[in-house]
C-alpha cells in the first residue's frame, strides 16, 4: 500500500472522531483531550507523551535508544553553542538577546507578546535578535537556526512547558481559537485535518508507522529526521504534513502555523522539553 492510499484508508475509518467545542474555554480544552487519550492510552503517564510515537512503539522506541548512543543531533548542538557565544560585528551576542541570557528558557515559548500583539516563538525571537543587531533572517524551517535552537533546547531539557494564554486578552485568546480551528480544519485534496492523523487514528497504523498522539508534538523540537538526514524545525514538519495531504503549504513562521504551535504548546503544558532530538 503505498502513502496515498493508506491516508485514503484512514479517511474512510476517521468518519466524525473527537472534536473540542468552539465555545470550550483552553483549560476546557486540555482536560478534554487528556481524557480522551487516557481512555485509548490508559498505561501513559503525562510525562510519557513528551516522547512522541516512541511511548506507544516499543520497537521504534528500541531503535531511538540504540541510536542515542551516538545521536545524530550532536554537531548540531556543538555548532549551536559556538554560534550562540560568537559575538556579533557590534561585540553583542544572542545570549544579550533573552532573559537568563538565553539559557534554560526554551519552555516559555511560544508566548503572546502584548506590545506587538503577535506570537513570538523561539525561532522567531532568535531572527528578531538578529535583526536588532542588523543581521539577516535566518532560513525558518532547517540549516543555522536549527543548531541555535538545538543549543537552546538542550539547555531547557526536563523543564516543563509553560504556554500563557494572557488573561483579558481578547486577541490572545483569539490566535489560540484560531490555531485549534486550524487543527480540526480539512483541507487539500484528500480533505484531511491534523486531527484526522493525530487525535482520530492515534496508536493506529499508516502502513509502517504508528500515528502519534498530538498531545506532546511541541516537546522535541529541533529535531535530526532520519528520513532527511538534517536537522528541521517544528514548522517543518507542519509544512511536510499539509503536502502530504496534497493542501495549500503554509510558510514557517506564518501567523496559521504560530498560532497552530500556540495551540499544541498550551495543549503540552506541563510536559518536559527533551529537544534536540531523532524522528524518523
Amino acid at each position: 500500500m503505498n502513502l496515498l492510499a493508506g491516508l485514503k484508508q484512514i479517511s474512510l475509518i476517521a468518519l466524525c472522531g473527537f472534536n473540542l467545542s468552539a465555545l470550550a474555554s483552553p483549560i476546557e480544552d486540555s482536560q478534554k483531550i487528556r481524557e480522551f487519550y487516557q481512555q485509548i492510552f490508559p498505561n501513559l503517564t503525562l510525562a510519557d507523551y513528551a516522547e512522541g510515537v516512541y511511548a506507544i512503539d516499543a520497537d521504534a522506541q528500541n531503535s531511538r535508544l540504540a541510536i542515542a548512543e551516538f545521536p545524530p543531533y550532536e554537531f548540531a548542538l556543538e555548532q549551536g553553542e559556538k554560534l550562540f557565544y560568537q559575538p556579533f560585528a557590534n561585540g553583542k551576542t544572542y545570549a544579550s538577546c533573552f532573559p537568563n541570557q538565553g539559557l534554560a528558557i526554551a519552555q516559555n515559548y511560544p508566548y503572546w507578546n502584548n506590545s506587538t500583539q503577535q506570537i513570538v516563538t523561539l525561532v522567531s525571537a532568535i531572527n528578531d535578535c538578529r535583526q536588532q543587531n542588523e543581521l539577516h533572517p535566518l532560513a525558518y524551517a532547517k540549516g543555522e537556526i536549527t543548531t541555535l535552537l538545538a543549543y537552546m533546547a538542550y539547555t531547557s531539557r526536563g523543564k516543563n512547558i509553560k504556554t500563557v494564554i494572557p488573561k483579558n486578552s481578547s486577541t490572545a485568546l483569539a490566535a489560540y481559537q484560531r490555531g485549534k480551528a486550524y487543527f480540526y480544519q480539512r483541507r487539500g485534496q484528500l480533505n484531511f485535518s491534523c486531527a484526522s492523523c493525530h487525535i482520530d487514528n492515534a496508536g493506529k497504523y499508516l502502513r509502517s508507522e504508528i500515528l502519534s498522539p498530538a498531545l506532546g508534538h511541541t516537546t522535541h523540537w529541533p529535531a535530526y529526521r532520519l528520513n532527511t538526514g538534517e536537522m528541521g524545525t517544528l514548522h517543518r514538519r507542519f509544512m511536510v504534513c499539509n503536502k502530504l495531504i496534497r493542501a495549500a503549504v503554509d510558510p514557517a513562521q506564518s501567523t496559521a502555523l504560530r498560532e497552530l504551535e500556540y495551540f499544541l504548546s498550551f495543549m503540552a503544558n506541563g510536559l518536559p522539553l527533551n529537544g534536540p532530538s531523532t524522528r524518523k
